[in-house]
């Protein structure tokens, strides 16, 4: 899978849901998700624990400021805990990012509306594909997304909720 995806600081979650509202998007509901990311040569490797969603995820991604196109692969669990043994023992941990996220959905555009203990709210639009000749199309619809929502760029992210939380703890 593809994801083309751009995360933002974003203290107008109450705009950004009346948008979505309005064009008609689908309330999946609200996660309240624990991201385990564990230790790893190449790429990240995090194990996603929440009562919708539930899987371990391997990607890749560049550390860029706008908008990014990763790959993945994804495993569903029912049985994370025991993933999440296997994996603790065998790896170790990384971080651990604990979020409350509301979900949102037009088409094939996931918006993530998110409060991540220790960091604080956020947007995060995902824009997913199978196909490749699909990312020039997907990455211009996250951009019209962008403006709609009024996002200002010095509030778009160049790194992940990991990444951030663990250069919050090494300062």
């Amino acid at each position: 899978m593809i994801d083309v995806e751009i995360k933002a600081k974003c203290e107008n979650h109450d705009f950004i849901r009346s948008t979505l509202q309005d064009k008609g998007a689908y309330y999946k509901g609200i996660d309240h998700q624990t991201d385990v990311y564990f230790k790893v040569q190449n790429g990240r490797l995090k194990l996603r624990k929440g009562n919708i969603e539930g899987a371990l995820v391997y990607y890749e991604r560049e550390n860029i400021k706008g908008i990014k196109t990763s790959s993945y692969s994804l495993y569903e669990s029912k049985e994370p805990e025991i993933l999440e043994t296997i994996l603790k023992s065998s790896l170790g941990v990384l971080v651990e990012v604990v979020k409350r996220r509301e979900m949102y959905y037009i088409d094939n555009i996931k918006f993530n509306i998110d409060i991540v203990q220790g960091l604080g709210n956020f947007i995060e639009i995902e824009a997913i594909t199978e196909n490749s000749d699909d990312i020039e199309d997907l990455t211009k619809l996250v951009e019209n997304y962008l403006l709609e929502f009024k996002i200002r760029e010095e509030d778009i992210q160049s790194l992940s909720y990991s990444d951030l939380l663990l250069n919050k703890k090494n300062r």
